[in-house]
C-alpha cells in the first residue's frame, strides 16, 4: 500500500475527517487532501506531525505492518537471540557486523555478492 491510501487509512481508523486531522497536525486542509490523492508529497515536519496527530510511529505511517523487517525465519532467530546472555549477543553482533562489511566490500568491489 503506498503513502496516500496508507494515510486515508489511518485518518479513517482515527475517526478523523480530512479536517480534523489538519487540525490535529496543524497543517492546511489542502495538503491533507493533496497527500491523499497523491499529488504531494509531505516534507519529514509534515510527516511527524501526521504521525503524532494519528498516534502512530513514523514507521506505522510510511510503511504497512510486516512491510520492514526481517523475514519470518530471519525474525525468529533475532527473538532466540534474547535468550542469549550479553557476551554471547556480543558474539553475534560481531559475526553479522562482518558479514556485513565483507557483503558491502564484496559488492562495491564489483564481485557477486
Amino acid at each position: 500500500m503506498h503513502f496516500p491510501a496508507r494515510l486515508i487509512q489511518l485518518r479513517k481508523a482515527a475517526n478523523y475527517t480530512q479536517q480534523t486531522l489538519s487540525e490535529a497536525a496543524q497543517l492546511h486542509v489542502n495538503q491533507i487532501r493533496r497527500y491523499e490523492a497523491g499529488t504531494a508529497q509531505p516534507t519529514l515536519e509534515a510527516l511527524i506531525r501526521l504521525a503524532k496527530a494519528l498516534h502512530v510511529s513514523l514507521d506505522g505511517l510510511v510503511f504497512e505492518e510486516g512491510e520492514r523487517g526481517p523475514d519470518e525465519d530471519l525474525r525468529l532467530r533475532f527473538e532466540a537471540l534474547s535468550q542469549l546472555d550479553s557476551n554471547e549477543r556480543m558474539v553475534v553482533k560481531e559475526l553479522l557486523d562482518g558479514m556485513l562489511l565483507k557483503h558491502q566490500a564484496r559488492r562495491l568491489a564489483g564481485a557477486p555478492a
